[in-house]
């Protein structure tokens, strides 16, 4: 592994004009991502999690979203400073995405086999012949069935557990440098899940691929992540290692999320959950973000901004009261034995 991280995000800053005024989707968030690793960033809708996924990607432009501050490395360059010619040279080839909605990811006039031909063609030069033939064992594996037929069917015809499979194929197709998966298991039932859980670690085994896994499903970061940021309204809160983050969560955000995971020592007890919603661009509350919904919250939470900082190695944490939590206190069982 290089001493250098395969993906280097800095203080990025991304807003979007409104005709309501120019609002803050993302705010300095920082990451690094080393190769070969799985960096799950986690959270609920609304928390920045996708828009940050279509920044490193630069594909903000058609929503009015732009990059205000940061900086965005990835294997050496940085990607706010290429031009989109520069971009169209990177996407699909070294950085591929498996979008959250397979139903508008899909032109509905193409037929399937067309649309992962175009992808695998146009990364990879090779012939048609030699392009259909990966095609065909991409959608294999991937579990769908009678490849070869689903090649020349148009994607309306097809369920949305088998788009989304197929938008799977389209990314993996060029064995990219970096994977971003936003939520790329939703649409699918258990056992297919676990498939393409088990195919997307196949691939890092195999390729090196670093993979930015985007979730609200702590089982599938439990089986799939080596550290995760954890994002709510815009900002991280919380970062470390899977493992630290499983068993000494500081930020009462993170404890929210892990105490609503049903498992089997919970018995009759009713699951915890946390109150009220992720505040809009709109109207982003003073001081910590998360005071409106936070029952340990103080005046100073309501009146000032905390910062990201050191809480251990590795770990870093946004809150006022973090030493309100005793360290070493398990909430959930082992990563291992959560249940994807």
């Amino acid at each position: 592994m290089s001493a250098e991280p395969l993906l280097d995000v800095r203080s990025l800053r991304t807003s979007f004009r409104t005709d309501q005024g120019e609002f803050v989707a993302v705010d300095d968030v920082s990451f690094r991502l080393n190769a070969g690793e799985t960096l799950a960033i986690v959270g609920e809708s609304g928390c920045g999690k996708s828009v940050t996924s279509l920044s490193i990607m630069g594909l903000l432009g058609g929503g009015g979203g732009h990059i205000d501050q940061g900086e965005i490395v990835f294997d050496g360059f940085d990607l706010t400073k290429l031009s989109e010619r520069e971009l169209r040279r990177i996407r699909g080839n070294e950085i591929a995405m498996i979008f959250q909605d397979p139903m508008s990811s899909l032109n509905p006039v193409l037929t399937s086999g067309n649309q992962l031909l175009e992808s695998i063609r146009r990364q990879s030069g090779v012939s048609r012949k030699e392009a259909r033939e990966r095609a065909v064992e991409m959608l294999g594996k991937v579990g769908l069935p009678r490849a070869k037929e689903l090649m020349d069917v148009y994607p309306h015809t097809l369920s949305g557990g088998m788009r989304q499979r197929l938008m799977i194929a389209m990314a993996l197709s060029c064995r990219p440098k970096l994977l971003i998966a936003d939520e790329p298991t939703t649409a699918l039932d258990v056992t297919i899940q676990a498939q393409i859980l088990e195919l997307m670690k196949e691939l890092r085994k195999e390729t090196g691929t670093s993979i930015l896994l985007i979730t609200h499903d702590f089982g599938v970061v439990a089986e799939m992540a080596d550290q995760v940021a954890v994002m709510y309204a815009g900002q991280i809160v919380e970062a470390g290692d899977v493992f630290t983050l499983f068993r000494e969560p500081l930020h009462p955000y993170t404890r929210g999320l892990l105490g609503s995971i049903p498992h089997l020592e919970l018995g009759e007890e009713r699951l915890t959950a946390i109150p009220g919603s992720v505040p809009s661009v709109q109207s982003m509350p003073a001081g910590c973000r998360f005071h409106t919904r936070c029952e340990w919250a103080t005046e100073r939470c309501m009146l000032e901004r905390p910062e990201l900082e050191p809480a251990g190695t590795g770990h870093l944490v946004r809150c006022w009261e973090r030493s309100r939590f005793a360290a070493g206190q398990v909430l959930i069982p082992e990563p291992e034995e959560v249940g994807v």
